[in-house]
């Protein structure tokens, strides 16, 4: 029992409430802990694993995981802090995301261990009575309480009666689950809140007790880690792409990181070198997920185009037959750019090099010789001549 309060008051924001949580340690020492993810995009990030690092210790002392996919949901989105309505999923675009989470799981909990549950299998069996019924369990004016919902009703910005259904239907999840503990991060306190309250409409006693973990936020330092925001390093980046992610953020950012990413002492960091604190960063969350070999190539390769200034040795080769060539052109048939204006852009604005030449007009390039094609700092081909 001790043990487990431990565990979950170490990083954990808000406990609601450790009292109840030591009565259900008390009379049921496995407790079941939910949590769920939307797939909105096809990969789990490092804020998703600031709570699966947390699920995986509660799983190592016994308790039960219930990995919830919101594969319904995801249709809606989760309205969390955004200003604007999502755009409706289609159920195509939801089992593409949906087809790797499992294993991008498995490389931090158990995944023998872990319960996985799709909240398609009940909610495609919901009638229209079922829905009346849920809807009569909150009101518009609790709704309008969310700080997000209130600033959109203020601004008057769109709110739509589907954005209203989400945190119900996250809600309804629980009437089904009768998790002992649900988890999820700051930004989902209203949500699990809410859980609470529809259960006892519901008439479940043993409502389930929340946990609230820190928010990571992304890459740019300033907004949460979001596939929405396009700031986040996912779990599916390659090894080399994951360790430049993480050697670009800030060091103040770093240090956030550290600290919700692992249990390394934060004072001996400190006493680092950022760039040296960093690189042991980005080391140990590649080695993590891919292996000690892994993350020491990606470490070699990471210095040598960036701190050496070389080229990295295992560069796709571009053949080219036609010794005349427009490098706008030359960027996009590359897969350097995914359109020709991209590619103008980016010469335009000095991002692309020949031989580590920059070249800032979209010219015709005429050369019988090999080279090495750059885009920006991380992006290289090898274009020969057949």
């Amino acid at each position: 029992m001790c043990k487990t309060i431990e565990a979950i008051l170490h990083g954990a924001t808000e406990i609601i409430s450790i009292k109840e949580l030591k009565y259900r340690l008390y009379t049921n020492k496995r407790l079941t802990i939910k949590f769920g993810v939307d797939p909105t995009a096809p990969d789990l990030h490092l804020g998703h694993v600031v709570i699966l690092n947390k699920l995986r210790i509660l799983q190592n002392l016994g308790h039960k995981i219930i990995f919830l996919i919101g594969d319904f949901t995801a249709r809606i989105g989760d309205p969390s802090g955004r200003s604007t309505t999502r755009q409706m999923m289609t159920e195509i675009q939801i089992q593409h995301n949906v087809a790797t989470y499992i294993e991008q799981v498995s490389k931090i909990l158990d995944i023998t261990k872990t319960e996985i549950i799709y909240n398609s299998n009940w909610f495609k069996k919901l009638s229209i009575n079922d829905i009346l019924k849920l809807a009569t369990t909150t009101t518009v004016s609790k709704m309008l309480k969310r700080t997000d919902f209130d600033t959109r009703y203020k601004e008057n910005k769109s709110i739509s009666i589907v954005e209203f259904l989400y945190p119900l239907l996250q809600a309804y999840d629980s009437i089904i689950l009768k998790p002992d503990i649900e988890i999820g991060g700051n930004d989902q306190k209203f949500n699990l809140l809410l859980a609470r309250e529809v259960q006892r409409s519901y008439g479940i006693n043993n409502i389930q007790i929340i946990i609230t973990m820190p928010i990571l936020e992304g890459l740019d330092g300033i907004k949460k880690m979001s596939k929405s925001y396009n700031n986040y390093i996912s779990l599916n980046d390659s090894p080399k792409e994951m360790f430049g992610k993480i050697m670009s953020i800030s060091d103040m950012l770093m240090y956030k990181y550290y600290t919700y990413l692992t249990d390394f002492d934060l004072c001996r960091v400190r006493c680092m070198h950022p760039k040296d604190a960093k690189s042991k960063l980005a080391y140990f969350l590649v080695e993590q997920y891919y292996g000690k070999n892994i993350a020491y190539e990606a470490n070699q390769s990471f210095h040598q185009i960036f701190v050496n200034k070389e080229y990295p040795n295992d560069m796709q080769t571009v053949q080219l037959s036609n010794t005349n060539f427009q490098l706008s052109t030359l960027l996009l048939n590359s897969k350097l750019c995914k359109s020709k204006n991209e590619a103008k852009r980016l010469i335009k604005q000095g991002g692309v090099k020949i031989n580590s030449c920059k070249i800032i007009k979209d010219s015709t390039i005429n050369t019988q010789n090999d080279f090495v094609l750059q885009v920006g700092k991380k992006r290289f081909k090898k274009v020969v001549f057949v």
